[in-house]
């Protein structure tokens, strides 16, 4: 056997470490698939991105729907989804709608994607 086939073993024998610990059961998987929907748009991608960024932490719509050839409706539809999947809320000023990153949305969507898992785990 080569060293690079000896490095793919585990200790336990096994060909190739786990991906996670357990399996999703399935509330969290439609929830997390919820979230990979709405970030799996280029468009809600970026307003995410361009929301995350932002000094203060907050954007108004105002601001964002320059950066885009949609209409303005297009962005609030494409934000309308990043909300209902958790991501991020908003905050209605006059006639302006700001918005803002949940508290802790993107660490726990990183976290599930850097670490295995055991949550909601049956044996």
């Amino acid at each position: 056997m080569s060293k690079q086939e000896l490095e793919l073993i585990g200790q336990d024998g096994a060909c190739c470490p786990e991906v996670s610990a357990a399996p999703l059961d399935e509330g969290r998987a439609a929830e997390l698939a919820k979230v990979f929907k709405a970030l799996g748009d280029p468009v809600r991608l970026r307003l995410l991105s361009m929301i995350a960024s932002r000094a203060g932490g907050e954007v108004c719509v105002c601001e964002m729907t320059p950066a885009f050839d949609l209409s303005q409706p297009t962005i609030s539809h494409h934000l309308k989804l990043l909300r209902q999947a958790g991501l991020i809320d908003c905050e209605r000023r006059g006639t302006w709608v700001y918005y803002r990153i949940l508290p802790g949305a993107l660490d726990r969507l990183a976290a599930f994607l850097a670490t295995p898992h055991t949550e909601g785990a049956t044996a």
